[in-house]
């Protein structure tokens, strides 16, 4: 009798297709291959995602992020909290908004209380340009998840965020190697 679990259901990938988890042995523990996996699909979608800025918007993802900062705090951010949210360099920053100024969608304005200290925000034509990328770039996302069920997506959030629970309270301690421990 043939089980009807949605793992069976599923195709599997051949070796072309399977990227990182190709890497993956039997043997190996299970947290290394959750991380696989987890990266892998991470990537798979990441991968597409940009593929369809370029392709639909001729933005880039990094815009794109830049973008959905500035978004998400209407009053701007000063570049050095750009640079923090991006997890990217001051001079990434400054290359960015350089352009997107030029394109009219920020704007940069000196901090009054320090003038060394920028200020960055949307334009009208920013936010609008943003608001409707960002509404196409869910559908993707809904679209790229619709293989999983609701329920799954809900179990497989609470994983992860209970994940990011234990990862932040463990990288809170510091790292001691074992490197030299013979």
């Amino acid at each position: 009798m043939k089980g009807n679990t949605a793992r069976e259901a599923m195709p599997l990938l051949d070796d072309e297709n399977i990227g990182l988890e190709g890497r993956v042995e039997s043997d190996h523990h299970q947290s290394l291959k959750v991380w696989l996996r987890l990266l892998s699909c991470s990537t798979q979608i990441e991968t597409e995602i940009r593929k369809r800025l370029r392709t639909e918007f001729g933005i880039t993802l990094a815009r794109f992020d830049f973008l959905a900062q500035l978004h998400r705090h209407p009053e701007g951010l000063r570049m050095s909290a750009l640079s923090k949210f991006l997890m990217v360099t001051g001079g990434n920053v400054t290359g960015l908004t350089d352009e997107l100024e030029k394109e009219g969608l920020v704007t940069r304005v000196a901090e009054a209380a320090d003038r060394r200290s920028s200020r960055v925000a949307l334009t009208a034509k920013g936010r609008t340009m943003f608001e409707t990328i960002a509404s196409v770039h869910e559908g993707w996302v809904v679209e790229l998840f619709s293989g999983v069920s609701v329920p799954q997506r809900v179990q497989l959030h609470d994983l992860l965020g209970r994940l990011r629970v234990q990862l932040n309270q463990s990288l809170s301690t510091p790292f001691v190697s074992n490197k030299g421990a013979d």
